[in-house]
């Protein structure tokens, strides 16, 4: 089970996230497709924070592993956004790099969550 400390910790860790990703968002060029990898980031990030209250929420253990299991997608799809936004050259490393440990990191912790739950672990 997250414990009900580390579960408000994590909620605040993925709205922080999701926040940290707006903001870098927002600061892509207006073009086409800074708009495009603007929009896809501002949906997937604020997705994991959403979708991690969502998962407390569950009235399952299926439901909880379930909603986990978008948040981990959701998670990767970050990371991946972020990576082609600094191939593409309109986000430097120096800001993309500490967005794609977080989403590695978070989608870590939810894999592990999300392994605990299917082997039978309480939530």
């Amino acid at each position: 089970m997250i414990e009900k400390m580390n579960k408000e910790i994590l909620k605040n860790r993925t709205k922080t996230f999701s926040h940290a990703c707006v903001k870098v968002a927002l600061s892509l060029p207006n073009n086409r497709l800074g708009s495009h990898i603007s929009g896809q980031l501002i949906r997937c990030s604020t997705s994991v924070a959403a979708n991690y209250r969502a998962a407390n929420l569950a009235q399952s253990k299926q439901a909880f592993a379930a909603k986990l299991s978008i948040v981990i997608e959701e998670a990767d799809e970050c990371e991946f956004w972020i990576e082609f936004a600094m191939e593409e050259d309109i986000l430097s490393s120096e800001n993309a790099k500490p967005l794609i440990q977080e989403a590695h990191e978070l989608a870590s912790i939810f894999i592990a969550s999300r392994k605990s739950i299917q082997t039978g672990n309480n939530k």
